[in-house]
């Protein structure tokens, strides 16, 4: 097995220290900032070291995607990329060090928004993809708060809605927190599918009798759909909901037939996201951020 014992270099994003020339003394930033931005190391002499920052943080990515991240440590990570754990050490702090290198790699991705794309239309797909990628890589949402720091990929992000809103009159810091809405949205709209799912396959796992590790391609997708605890939900507010103790779900539902057709529901990632991006164009409109013609 590999020990290598060279620390890394590690390169600066493009543009890195084009700072305006009043900006100040920089400000001390936590070490795993510093990482993410390509502060933490100076270059060294000598050849470049076999092992990477980039080659550790993939591999506790693919660890995460096969088995959850749980099952991301540095030693298995060590054991992935074929180093001790100590090599690891001497490229990454720490396991936490770890988890914010992940939480920015995962977000390298941008989606490709045209140039002359509306407002309102960006802003729908780079929310969706959001969403997407949750339910493709369920680990992110276990990442604790305390990783998802603001690196370079998600600035990227950042970067790429702040264009889909230029042409809306409207003060930076009000941008930002429309994009922070935004997020909240993507964090609780996947959690719900993330976590209802994971729930299903259990069921599905436990009424087999199946080991607890049971992958979920080995599992009948018919019968983890059926498995979801949301599935039916309108049923069981139809079915238990009378009108002594729950008067308004009784009214509401008492003559309820089914979805109605076509039901706006079918998809309702995008359902979420219309009401989410309806309630932002009456606040853009009340600004005055957009004209309030219609259009």
């Amino acid at each position: 097995m590999s020990t290598d014992s060279t620390p890394e270099p590690v390169e600066r994003p493009h543009g890195h220290d084009e700072r305006p020339q009043d900006a100040g003394p920089r400000a001390e930033l936590p070490a795993a900032v510093q990482r993410l931005w390509g502060e933490a190391a100076p270059r060294r002499r000598g050849p470049k070291p076999a092992l990477s920052v980039a080659q550790i943080v993939q591999a506790a990515m693919d660890l995460a995607d096969a088995e959850g991240l749980a099952a991301v440590s540095m030693a298995r990570v060590a054991q992935a990329v074929g180093y001790t754990p100590m090599a690891l050490y001497r490229h990454v702090s720490s396991k936490d060090e770890l988890l914010v290198l992940m939480s920015d790699a995962v977000a390298r991705d941008l989606p490709d928004l045209p140039a002359d794309i509306g407002w309102r239309a960006g802003l729908e797909i780079w929310t969706r993809i959001q969403i997407d990628l949750g339910l493709d890589r369920p680990w992110i949402l276990d990442l604790p708060l305390s990783a998802v720091l603001p690196g370079p990929n998600r600035l990227r992000w950042m970067d790429q809605a702040f264009g889909v809103l230029r042409q809306v009159d409207l003060a930076a810091d009000e941008k930002l927190a429309i994009i922070g809405l935004l997020a909240q949205h993507v964090l609780g709209e996947a959690r719900v599918h993330i976590e209802s799912r994971r729930a299903a396959v259990q069921q599905v796992r436990r009424a087999g009798g199946l080991p607890e590790g049971t992958p979920e391609s080995e599992l009948d997708p018919a019968a983890i759909e059926a498995a979801d605890p949301y599935s039916d939900f309108e049923t069981v507010l139809a079915q238990y909901a009378e009108p002594t103790r729950y008067a308004h779900l009784f009214e509401a539902f008492s003559t309820w037939t089914g979805p109605s057709q076509p039901s706006p529901l079918a998809d309702d990632i995008a359902f979420g996201i219309t009401i989410v991006l309806d309630g932002v164009e009456a606040y853009l409109r009340q600004r005055g951020a957009i004209p309030d013609d219609g259009s």
